[in-house]
């Protein structure tokens, strides 16, 4: 991952604006409902750890860098699906992870308000460094994927038109 911080400085000031713009989305986007960001449209009946806002912002930070990714890749760079998938997953992560217990409409119907302050609760550190570990593996699939380089097509054109002839 050392040479990931070389290929953040070369980026265009735009991914980093859409970084940015998707970090700040991630957290308004989770905080309110969660919340973290007192509402008079959520309330949560138990409060929030300690470590809510640190990996809400950590995952807020990845998830931007991740989606920057997709900005203007370079020319040769093939999309990665399975990343997209990662990062997906570690944002829909966080969310249960920095979540109240209780006030999750789906953990409440799948084990409710015993089960969600027994079970669940103790399983939400887990479900941070999770989404933490998805987010951080989907940006070094996709930053290492840029840097990686495809035959161009006319090299793929004469590999098969070789395989015909042999």
């Amino acid at each position: 991952m050392a040479g990931l911080g070389g290929d953040l400085r070369r980026w265009p000031s735009r991914r980093w604006w859409v970084a940015l713009a998707t970090a700040l989305f991630t957290v308004v986007f989770i905080a309110i409902p969660t919340d973290l960001i007192d509402t008079p449209f959520f309330s949560r009946e138990i409060p929030p750890t300690v470590w809510s806002w640190p990996v809400l912002t950590l995952s807020a930070v990845f998830t931007g860098l991740v989606t920057a990714t997709y900005v203007a890749h370079p020319e040769g760079a093939p999309l990665s699906r399975a990343a997209a998938r990662v990062g997906m997953a570690g944002w829909l992560v966080t969310f249960f992870a920095v979540g109240c217990p209780v006030c999750n409409k789906l953990v409440l119907l799948a084990l409710g308000t015993t089960g969600a302050t027994q079970f669940f609760e103790p399983v939400q550190p887990y479900l941070a460094a999770a989404s933490i570990v998805l987010l951080g593996w989907a940006l070094y699939a996709r930053m290492t994927r840029e840097n990686s380089c495809l035959l161009p097509a006319r090299a793929d054109a004469e590999a098969e038109a070789l395989d015909r002839v042999h």
